[in-house]
This record gives structure tokens, sequence and C-alpha cells, in this order.
């Protein structure tokens, strides 16, 4: 009995339901079109409400702050164990190149997708064909330039900048070249933005230094002709000391070379390394 009462139940629901879904479709087509629009209307208000990211609430806002920070603390102990791990470790030790280490933010000189990997010790893709050097690489470079506060220094192949900054924390200028137009004029920004002041950039061929700043007393070279160019050569100061890799695809050698004071230059190789291909006028002139 209570079985057939719901079946005759339910039957009457669905035949008052079909009556009325057939009464909607007799309305006048305007009547119909006002009503559809105000249904969107409603949803579309309710979402906006719930969903505007115009208007986050303020504990998302504090909780993005605290990952953010959390993040920058995390930077921030990560180069303090790329220091003692990869540099330190291997041999060097000259504290003002340590602390520089420490303190440059490498993670904000490699694209967003790689900044996970900024402490690892291996160079980075930045584009165009280009890298950032392994961190152990620009400490000891920086190292054997012997470069203190009263340094002018070149910077061959700005990259992203930081070799640029890790030299700009020790000396007092950084005049920086970077073939590369697109790469030179995002480290001018990047630089600027995160505060060094005493650090030029410019698109250029470092083949042939910058010689309305020369002489040097230190020039670092981060890309590798098969020679050593000349004009370097020629801009470096008495005393100065210049850090370039030379050698072709297959071998290269990092070589430190120091102009005397009566202007004869000392050469000796240091260790093998791995760094692009200078282009420009370095592919021309052998």
């Amino acid at each position: 009995m209570g079985l057939a009462i719901w079946f005759n139940w339910r039957r009457g629901a669905l035949i008052m339901a079909s009556q009325s879904f057939r009464r909607l479709l007799f309305l006048s087509p305007p009547l119909l079109v006002l009503i559809v629009m105000g249904v969107i209307l409603v949803v579309s208000v309710r979402n906006r409400s719930r969903f505007n990211p115009a208007a986050p609430r303020p504990e998302t806002v504090q909780d993005e702050k605290k990952v953010q920070q959390k993040t920058e603390s995390e930077f921030v102990e990560q180069r303090r164990k790329m220091v003692s791990s990869q540099i330190e470790a291997r041999g060097v030790s000259d504290q003002s190149v340590l602390t520089a280490m420490r303190k440059v933010p490498r993670h904000q000189f490699v694209p967003p997708d790689w900044q996970t990997y900024a402490y690892r010790d291996s160079p980075l893709s930045i584009g165009h064909q280009q890298t950032i050097s392994q961190p152990y690489i620009v400490a000891l470079m920086t190292q054997l330039a012997r470069p203190n506060s009263k340094s002018k220094a070149l910077d061959v192949g700005t990259g992203s900048g930081y070799q640029a900054a890790v030299l700009a924390e020790i000396v007092k200028n950084v005049y920086s070249i970077e073939i590369v137009e697109p790469l030179a004029n995002t480290a001018r920004k990047r630089l600027k933005k995160l505060g060094y002041e005493n650090i030029e950039v410019r698109h250029g061929d470092g083949y042939q230094g910058w010689k309305e700043h020369a002489p040097f007393d230190v020039i670092i070279v981060a890309a590798a002709p098969d020679h050593i160019p000349q004009p370097l050569i020629d801009q470096l100061a008495p005393g100065g000391r210049l850090i370039i890799p030379v050698g072709d695809e297959r071998r290269q050698d990092l070589l430190v070379l120091e102009k005397r004071p009566d202007g004869t230059i000392h050469r000796r190789k240091e260790v093998p390394v791995a760094f692009v291909p200078m282009t420009g006028e370095a592919r021309k002139k052998k």
C-alpha cells in the first residue's frame, strides 16, 4: 500500500514538472531571454564574490608572505652550505671572496624555473646558449684575480650578471661587457634592482675590452677563445691579473696572466675547465 502511494506521488510530481516545462517553452521569447540572463547574472555575482583574485582574503596574503620569507631563509642556508661544501672544501680561502659568495643571491641570476637548482655544484642555462658558471669556478676565478677594495675590474661575458655582482662586493668599480644584447639589457636591470651602483654594463664584443676605462687591475673572462686577446693584455694595469679560459671545444685551460711592473707577462695554467666559446672577433682572429 505504502509503495503504491509513493509511486503515485512520484508520477504526479513528474507530470507537474513536465507541464511546467511545456509552459516555459511557450513563454514569449523576450521573457525567456530575461529569465536566462537573470540566472546567469546571479551565478556570476556569486562566483565573483567567492573567487575575486583582486581582493584576496587577508589570511591568504599573510600565508603567501610567510612562504616567501621561508623561501628566502632557505636560500640563505643553501648559500651557506654551498660556500662550505663546494668552495671552502676545495681550497678557496680568501675571506672577501667567501663573504661575497655567501651574500650574492645566486637564485636571482637564473631563470625562475631553475631557482631550485641555483646552489647546486654545476653551471646552469640562462638562455641564448649561454650559462651561469659553476659556483666554485666563479669563486676560484675571483680569488685568482686577487681583487681588493681599490681595484677596478673588467668582467668579459656578463651573462646574467652573477660574476659582476660577486666582484662588486669586493672591488671599487666593475665594468661588464656582454655580446648578447638581450642578456646585457636584462643583467643591467637585474643588477640595478638588486642595488649594485658600482657596476656598469654595456652591450659589446669583450674581445676588445673597454679601452675608455682601462687600465684594469682585474680582468675576468667567462668565455673561451682559442688564444689570448691582445687588447685585454694591453688594458691590464701593472700588477694586474687576467683570468681567462683558453682552448677549443675539446679542451680548455684556465690561465692566470700577471703583468709585471716592467710590462712583461707571467703566465701559468691553473685547472682544466669547460666554458662556452667566445664569439665575435675571437672567431675571426687566430
